[in-house]
């Protein structure tokens, strides 16, 4: 499971990377954010469960706030 968190880990800098190539600095700095908890978790060497549950608490946060961010920060018809 532990390598699974890598591979997480790994897809989000290359995301990362390509945002910051992109002049999208702030999404950049959330993806390397999220790199690092990855690979941090990675290497705690926890039970399957414990990762399947920290799994699911992010998750949780990501849709709370896509869905907070999508209904009330987004300017619904605006061109950027």
């Amino acid at each position: 499971m532990e390598r699974m968190y890598r591979v997480l880990g790994f897809w989000t800098g290359i995301f990362a990377v390509m945002f910051y190539l992109g002049d999208m600095f702030t999404t950049s700095l959330i993806f390397f954010g999220q790199t690092g908890f990855f690979i941090l978790l990675s290497y705690l060497k926890l039970s399957e469960r414990m990762y399947i549950y920290i799994f699911g608490a992010y998750l949780t946060v990501f849709f709370v706030g896509f869905t907070y961010w999508s209904t009330f920060m987004m300017v619904p018809g605006a061109t950027h």
